[in-house]
Formats: C-alpha cells, sequence, structure tokens
C-alpha cells in the first residue's frame, strides 16, 4: 500500500471513530420560561451542583417539560401526590430520570404529578407542572447529573449563569 492512499485510509478511520462522540452529545434546553435561581453553589455557598429555574412563584404552571433535547427513556418516579409549591419534605421529590449506558444519571425534580407523570421514551416530554416537591423552597425545576454520588457540573458551564433568563428554545449545557 503506498504511503499516501496509506494515510488517506487512516484519516477515513479516524473520522469514523469520532462519529459516536457527536451521536452521544445532548443538548439540554430549557424545561420552562423562568430564570435561573442556583447553579453549583446555592447564594449560600453550600454545594448544590446542578440547575435550578424558578418560576417568579407560580406555581403548578403548566409544563415542566424534560430539557434533554433527543428521544429517550424517562423513568418518573411520583413521591408526592397533590399541589405542592413550597416543599414536601427531603427525599420527597417527584423525579424523571434517564440513566445513560456509561452510568451517568440525567435528573429532573420536584414537579407536580400529572396525567403526564409517567415512564416513557419521548423528546422533551411533559412529565408533570411545575411545582416545589421535595425539599424544596418555591417552585421551580431541578436538572442534575449524577453518577455514583457524585455530580457532574460541567455540563453546563458556560452557557448559563445565577440570573440568566431561561425559555425553553435556550440551551442551558451540552451532555457528552
Amino acid at each position: 500500500m503506498r504511503s499516501s492512499t496509506w494515510k488517506s485510509s487512516l484519516a477515513a478511520l479516524a473520522a469514523v471513530a469520532l462519529i459516536p462522540a457527536s451521536v452521544t452529545a445532548h443538548t439540554v434546553k430549557g424545561t420552562h420560561t423562568g430564570s435561573v435561581t442556583a447553579l453549583t453553589n446555592y447564594s449560600s455557598g453550600k454545594f448544590h451542583g446542578a440547575v435550578d429555574i424558578g418560576t417568579g412563584g407560580r406555581c403548578n404552571y403548566w409544563g415542566a417539560e424534560t430539557g434533554v433535547v433527543g428521544s429517550l427513556y424517562w423513568a418518573v418516579t411520583i413521591r408526592t401526590h397533590g399541589v405542592v409549591c413550597y416543599g414536601s419534605g427531603s427525599g420527597n421529590q417527584n423525579e424523571a430520570r434517564h440513566v445513560w449506558k456509561s452510568g451517568w444519571t440525567f435528573r429532573q425534580w420536584h414537579f407536580i404529578k400529572t396525567a403526564d407523570s409517567r415512564n416513557r421514551t419521548c423528546d422533551r416530554c411533559q412529565v408533570g407542572n411545575i411545582g416545589g416537591t421535595g425539599n424544596s423552597t418555591g417552585p421551580h425545576a431541578h436538572l442534575q447529573q449524577d453518577k455514583l454520588g457524585t455530580k457532574d457540573t460541567s455540563w453546563y458551564k458556560g452557557y448559563v449563569k445565577v440570573g440568566s433568563a431561561v425559555t425553553r428554545a435556550k440551551t442551558i449545557g451540552k451532555l457528552d
């Protein structure tokens, strides 16, 4: 095999090797109209490790929508029934989660149960209404990626900051 043909073949193989990385990357968009109220740390300085999107106080607001773009399986766990806007106790948050093959889990918490709160494969589907179930001081969406107790904060770095306005169309992060 000639050197130039061999180099072309290697370049083609290298390009193919990069395809899985781009296929597995997912964009995260806003779950509803609001603003970012917390990121890596709470205003108190305590570690948080997630993106919180507030509603300006609106509770039971239509459309707690999964933020990850792409057709994914979402497992929904309901721990609190009824309209809860300001906390139902630690560990009682309603949750939609997707577990990646790598073992990382993307979670969305605090929504109010509706008829849409069910397990299914979908692309940015509604899983409930914006609420404050669990350990919450008000209605908001909490978006978090974790694995074995370790929270990943890199997915939203450089995309949003506390106070950023958010819409369903705004990119708030990328998952690789």
